[in-house]
């Protein structure tokens, strides 16, 4: 057992640095990454030259290794499959994330940019502030004929120094299934939380919803269980923003920066992100502005496997980064990776309620962030700042490693309600 921890650390030290190997390379076995072409024969040829390359050490985790492999093709087929089937709404960025099709983002935009960027065959579909955090932004068509990656590189060509990204979509990271399971409940605690995600039904504790996708709030069983979660884990009030809606693009970054200057103008203290997708600039500033206002930002690492390049929104600094571990306090195999890792919270082994009022299985990352979020609410609720809940949440974590961050925050919270 000792040779396979070993040689498992040595595997998800390297690997990253095989699929990270360029800017196309380091998409591909991300949490967004589509297929690109891996010289040697892919993936397989990858991590044959990694076998070889680091000696007998990975020969009692050869099935490991195999493991890792399929999670990453594995995602990068369904990922590329999703794509192909809503092409009319998707399209693959330079970097080769899957964004909302045709549509470019300038942030800082002035008179003069957008004059450029016009007399470039750009079409103007919107300027304005994200309301909330006073983000200034342009959107814009791509040019006929072009596509998202070539037409992001022609307008940083026009407009050179400046920030230009494709709206990338973000992914739950958990999943439902059939099941039955226990824990304690906790008496609520007044504590407010925000979660960004999909809609919910109404019921006990929602006090607001907005939607900021096509055809939302639309309820979505991913939501509906972690807010049945945050019942369970004691939470007073809950705010909820839905960016997916009935739009197959949904879960932008544009979407999601939206609904955190809705979290800033409604003062909810702490927000859960069940979510994750590559690093974004528009996102990122938007997470820097509510940092700045107070707010607490709690995110899931994702379930892409711990050979993933790291997961956003968990690694922007500041972000509350939360890892999922099992009934027997291990850390989920295919649970990813941030910059950095605050805590772990249950993320199997638990139940939560769908959208049929049926109890089900959970298990994924995305279940334990809002557990962690729901401890750091009732901590602002008591009356701490961000920085005094973290302290708080410090103490009352529970060590199991350094695979757990600072330690394990309500483990007992393993049913949704």
């Amino acid at each position: 057992m000792a040779r396979r921890y070993t040689a498992f650390l040595v595997l998800a030290a390297v690997l990253p640095a095989v699929l990270v190997a360029g800017p196309a390379m380091a998409q591909l076995g991300g949490q967004l990454g589509l297929p690109t072409a891996l010289p040697g024969g892919g993936v397989a040829g990858s991590l044959d030259r990694l076998r070889s390359g680091i000696g007998t050490v990975l020969e009692p985790v050869d099935a490991l290794g195999q493991d890792l492999a399929r999670m990453v093709r594995a995602r990068t087929d369904r990922l590329a499959a999703f794509v192909r089937t809503h092409r009319d709404t998707v399209e693959v960025d330079d970097l080769g994330q899957p964004a909302r099709a045709h549509e470019l983002l300038l942030l800082d935009p002035d008179d003069a940019g957008l004059k450029v960027a016009g007399e470039a065959g750009f079409a103007l579909l919107e300027t304005g502030r994200i309301d909330g955090l006073d983000l200034p932004y342009a959107r814009f068509a791509s040019p006929s004929g072009e596509s998202l990656a070539a037409a992001l590189r022609h307008l940083r060509h026009v407009l050179p120094g400046r920030t230009i990204t494709a709206d990338q979509l973000h992914f739950e990271s958990g999943s439902a299934g059939g099941g039955k399971g226990g824990a304690a409940l906790l008496a609520p605690n007044g504590g407010r939380i925000g979660l960004v995600d999909g809609g919910v039904l109404p019921g006990p504790r929602i006090v607001a919803q907005a939607g900021f996708a096509a055809g939302a709030p639309c309820p979505d069983d991913h939501a509906q269980a972690i807010v049945s979660l945050l019942r369970g884990a004691g939470a007073g009030a809950v705010h909820v923003a839905d960016v997916y809606g009935r739009d197959p693009a949904g879960g932008s970054a544009f979407a999601i920066a939206r609904a955190l200057g809705w979290m800033a103008r409604e003062h909810v203290p702490v927000v859960s992100i069940s979510l994750v997708g590559p690093s974004n600039p528009l996102l990122a500033r938007a997470v820097a502005a509510v940092l700045a206002q107070g707010m607490t930002v709690v995110a899931a690492v994702g379930n892409d496997g711990a050979a993933s390049p790291p997961s956003y929104p968990a690694s922007y600094d500041g972000v509350v980064a939360v890892t999922g571990i099992d009934g027997r306090r291990r850390v989920l195999f295919e649970a990813g990776h941030a910059l950095h890792l605050d805590y772990a919270a249950p993320g199997a082994d638990m139940t939560g309620i769908g959208l049929d009022g049926r109890t089900r299985a959970l298990r994924g990352t995305s279940f334990a962030a809002p557990l962690v979020a729901a401890r750091l609410a009732a901590y602002r609720a008591s009356g701490a700042d961000a920085s005094q809940s973290l302290v708080r949440a410090n103490g009352e974590a529970r060590p199991a490693g350094a695979r757990v961050g600072r330690g394990i925050l309500c483990e007992t919270c393993r049913k949704g309600i």
